[in-house]
């Protein structure tokens, strides 16, 4: 069965700092592009990030490039975000996605290109 299962999410001061893990299940991570996104009370999803296959090549958006980074483990079948410098606009449910036909520098990261998705983890950045 494919699945998608985001963790690692919780309460933390400005400035610190989370990993999430998005564990895949019923496929390989290293043969999709993986993305993450997230989605804030009364905003609409913004991508964050995303993962290629086997280049690796990754793309952010500009709101956490040089804060964010994303890596992937294939022996553990899980994709992790290392998010630094946390600022409370950070807050939103995260979710982690299977799809995307391509992840590079400047190519948008397109939600509806996305097919299988994550139940999200909540981040919340408050002092």
């Amino acid at each position: 069965q494919l699945q998608l299962a985001e963790s690692g999410g919780g309460l933390v001061q400005p400035g610190g700092s989370l990993r999430l893990s998005c564990a895949a299940s019923g496929f390989a991570v290293g043969r999709y592009v993986i993305g993450w996104f997230r989605q804030a009370p009364g905003k609409e999803r913004e991508a964050v990030s995303c993962i290629g296959t086997s280049d690796g090549r990754t793309n952010f958006a500009d709101s956490v490039k040089g804060r964010f980074s994303v890596s992937r483990d294939d022996a553990e079948n899980t994709v992790y975000l290392q998010m630094n410098m946390l600022m409370p606009e950070d807050t939103a449910v995260y979710y982690c996605a299977r799809g995307g036909t391509y992840c590079g520098a400047s190519v948008p990261i397109r939600a509806d290109q996305y097919r299988y998705w994550g139940q999200g983890t909540q981040v919340t950045v408050s002092s």
